[in-house]
């Protein structure tokens, strides 16, 4: 009977797995993507309010895949200032990630955009689904 308890609970573990991972797309490096995020603030009384922000970036690097500990950078310059965020793609606060535009790349990790490497990459534009 111990046998068919773990086979159960093995089953379900899998099944979560494959719900958490079904709103991700299939990203790429090169991409640009906006990352809806909740964020949680406190206001002056003290009570807490939920809302949702956007980080809008290029993706530079992907690792680990489609795993529980996948993470992505994310990278914007915003007021000549380079902004990176690693973002884990299965963090509970992500409610959406929405692909902008898509670029002809030809590494897998995309460092050289830190440096100030000025060349344009040739992007196609995705149609905004809703």
């Amino acid at each position: 009977m111990s046998e068919e308890k773990k086979t159960e609970s093995v089953a379900t573990a899998e099944e979560v797995k494959t719900e958490e991972t079904k709103n991700i797309p299939e990203l790429k490096s090169g991409m640009v993507i906006r990352v809806y995020q909740k964020i949680k603030e406190l206001n002056i009384k003290g009570e807490e309010k939920e809302r949702v922000q956007y980080f809008e970036g290029r993706i530079i690097a992907i690792k680990h895949g489609k795993e529980t500990g996948a993470t992505i950078t994310v990278r914007k310059v915003s007021n000549g200032v380079g902004v990176e965020k690693i973002l884990p793609l299965n963090l509970p606060t992500i409610e959406k990630i929405e692909i902008k535009k898509e670029a002809k790349i030809r590494r897998s990790k995309l460092y050289f955009l830190k440096r100030g490497f000025k060349r344009k990459l040739k992007e196609t534009i995705f149609a905004n689904k809703k």
